[in-house]
């Protein structure tokens, strides 16, 4: 597939996924037989690990059909970055989605530390200190976060974050912005809505042939 082809399966899954009328497939053991050879997924969906936002569920896809990598609210560290270079590189995916979602718990944290200074317990922390950085993707200043309410600032952040992490993945990477750059693969930030279920497309680095929302 095409980075457009990809992108297009995906948008196409979510809809079937919305109204409740999921393609008909085999995941049974013909399918598992063919898989036991080789891979060869069409995306790489980077994630949050919030249990209600399974990737093959919402875009409606099969066994085999996306590489998925998942972190408490997308965090990257070395260990995804491989990952997805895998994904890409190995595996051959056009298409990198970068997963956000309404009511991450990763990103109200941050906003809740963000508003009063109070940290988190534990590693949870070091899961705080990633999500920090997409404060500088706001408009205004973090003064002006400051005074913000916390839902608000926990709503405008989760986006910021996921566009943050689809400009962190291509300045981290090498080889994953040659990708983007040659035109093999393109990179998307979406946010799901838990209600709706629902993929909005809010970042794009390549070509899918759809511009993002504003």
């Amino acid at each position: 597939m095409t980075p457009k082809e990809a992108w297009a399966a995906l948008r196409a899954g979510n809809e079937r996924f919305v109204h409740d009328e999921p393609a008909e497939r085999s995941q049974m053991s013909v399918r598992r037989a063919e898989l036991t050879a080789a891979q060869h997924p069409h995306t790489v969906v980077f994630g949050c690990s919030d249990s209600r936002v399974a990737a093959e569920i919402i875009f409606d896809q099969g066994l085999g059909d996306v590489f998925v990598v998942r972190t408490a609210g997308h965090v990257v560290d070395t260990t995804v970055l491989g990952s997805i270079e895998y994904g890409v590189e190995v595996l051959g995916a056009p298409l990198i989605v970068v997963l956000g979602h309404d009511s991450c718990g990763a990103v109200g944290a941050t906003a809740h530390t963000l508003r009063t200074g109070e940290q988190p317990p534990g590693f949870v922390r070091s899961v705080v200190d990633k999500v920090i950085p997409s404060i500088a993707e706001l408009s205004g200043s973090p003064d002006e976060s400051e005074d913000e309410d916390e839902a608000v600032l926990a709503d405008r952040l989760r986006t910021a974050h996921v566009r943050h992490t689809v400009t962190t993945l291509r300045g981290y990477s090498r080889a994953l912005d040659a990708a983007v750059t040659e035109g093999r693969t393109a990179i998307v930030g979406v946010e799901y809505d838990l209600a709706e279920g629902s993929a909005r497309l809010v970042e794009v680095a390549g070509d899918v042939g759809e511009e993002p929302l504003r």
